[in-house]
C-alpha cells in the first residue's frame, strides 16, 4: 500500500511538489477546512471565533472525513485540530504540527498515544515574533503607554514617559532556543547585553553572553533590566515567573510573555504590578486565552499590553514548517530518525 499523507492545513503547490517529489507511491490527500464543524463543536467558542472563519462549517459527511482519518499514515495538523485523530486512525504513525508549542497537543488523544508527533520548534515565525518582543521593550522602555492616557485626557504629561534608552541595559531570554536566539540578535543589534536561560548551561554563543541552567535563572533576573519569556510550557515552567522570580528582578523591569501564559504567575504579576515592581509587561498569550477573555485586572491595567497571540503575524512569510515537514518525510521514507519529535516527558 501507498504511504497515505493526510494534510489539514493548506499548503502551497510547491511543498505538494516536494511531498510527491520525496516518493512517487506518496498518494497527498488535501483537506484544509474539512473538520471545521467537528473542531467548532468540541473546541471552546474562545477558541473557535479567533481561529476559524465565521462561515467554516467543515465539508463532505462525518463517514467521509472518517475514511481521510482511517487511510492517513501521515497527518498534518495546524490549530485547532480534530481531537479524537489517533482514536479514528487506526494506520497512524506519525502527526506533524504546524505550530512550535508542544503543549497545544495537550488537548485530543495524541499526547504519549504512541503516535510519533513532531513540532515546527525552531522552524516557525522566529522574527516576527522576535520583533514583537523587541516592540514590547520599546514600548514601555520609551513610555509609550502613556501617549493613550493622553490621548483620552486630552493633556500632555511630558514628564511622565520616562524614556530608557537601550543601548547598555541587559535583556534576559527565558528560554534561547529558536525564538529566543532571534530575540538576542535582535535586542544585540541595539547594543543591549543579551543573557539567557536553557534547560542546562552552554558556553556563551553569539549574541548571548551568557547561557545559564533553568536553576541559575533568578541571578540573571537580578541583573536584567528586560526579561523575555520564549520558552515551552511544561511541567516544570508552570508559574515560573512566580513570586520569587519578580523579587529577583530589578526594580523597574519590563516583562515580556511570547511563549505561554501559564509559564507567568498571573497573581504574582498582579502583585509586582500593586508594588510598583514592573515598570510594564507586554503579553501576547495570558493564562487559559483559549478558553476565556484576561484577567480583568490585566485588562484594565495601563502597565500591561495585551495583545491576542499576534506575535507570529507579518505580512510576509517566514514559518520554514513546511520545510521541515518535508525533510522529515525524506527521513521518514528512509527509516531514519525524525527532527523535533515531541518527547512526551520532557513536554516539547
Amino acid at each position: 500500500m501507498s504511504l497515505s499523507v493526510l494534510s489539514l492545513i493548506a499548503l502551497p503547490e510547491a511543498v505538494r511538489e516536494e511531498i510527491r517529489a520525496v516518493d512517487p507511491s506518496i498518494e497527498l490527500t488535501m483537506a484544509p477546512g474539512w473538520f471545521d464543524g467537528e473542531i467548532r463543536e468540541t473546541w471552546p467558542a474562545y477558541t473557535t471565533e479567533r481561529y476559524l472563519r465565521a462561515d467554516a462549517m467543515g465539508r463532505g459527511k462525518r463517514a467521509e472525513r472518517d475514511a481521510l482519518l482511517a487511510k492517513a499514515e501521515v497527518v498534518v495538523v495546524g490549530f485547532p485540530f480534530p481531537l479524537d485523530i489517533r482514536a479514528r486512525a487506526p494506520r497512524l504513525k506519525w502527526v506533524h504540527q504546524r505550530p512550535a508549542g508542544a503543549s497545544n497537543m495537550l488537548r485530543g488523544d495524541l499526547w504519549d498515544a504512541g503516535v510519533v508527533v513532531t513540532s515546527s520548534r525552531g522552524h516557525a515565525h522566529n522574527l516576527p515574533i522576535a520583533e514583537y518582543v523587541l516592540a514590547g521593550i520599546l514600548h514601555f522602555a520609551k513610555g509609550l503607554r502613556v501617549a493613550a492616557i493622553e490621548r483620552a485626557d486630552r493633556r500632555f504629561r511630558a514628564v511622565d514617559y520616562a524614556p530608557v534608552q537601550l543601548a547598555g541595559k541587559t535583556v534576559c531570554v527565558v528560554g534561547a532556543g529558536g525564538i529566543g536566539r532571534e530575540v538576542g540578535r535582535l535586542c544585540a543589534a541595539l547594543g543591549m547585553r543579551v543573557v539567557g536561560t536553557r534547560r542546562g548551561p552552554a558556553p556563551p554563543d553569539d549574541p548571548f553572553r551568557e547561557i545559564r541552567g533553568a536553576g541559575e535563572l533568578f541571578d540573571l533576573l537580578a541583573e536584567s533590566d528586560f526579561v523575555a519569556v520564549c520558552c515551552q510550557w511544561t511541567p516544570e515552567t508552570e508559574k515560573l515567573i512566580g513570586h520569587a522570580a519578580f523579587a529577583a528582578m530589578k526594580d523597574g523591569a519590563v516583562l515580556v510573555n511570547i511563549a505561554r501564559g501559564e509559564i507567568v504567575d498571573e497573581e504574582a504579576l498582579v502583585a509586582a504590578l500593586a508594588t510598583g515592581k514592573l515598570r510594564g509587561a507586554a503579553l501576547d498569550v495570558y493564562v487559559g486565552e483559549f478558553d476565556h477573555a484576561p484577567d480583568p485586572r490585566l485588562w484594565s491595567d495601563p502597565r500591561v499590553l495585551l495583545t491576542p497571540h499576534i506575535s507570529a503575524a507579518s505580512d510576509v512569510g517566514s514559518h520554514r514548517g513546511a520545510d521541515l515537514f518535508v525533510a522529515n518525510l525524506r527521513r521518514y521514507v528512509a527509516g531514519e530518525p525524525l527532527e523535533n519529535v515531541i518527547d512526551w516527558k520532557r513536554g516539547y
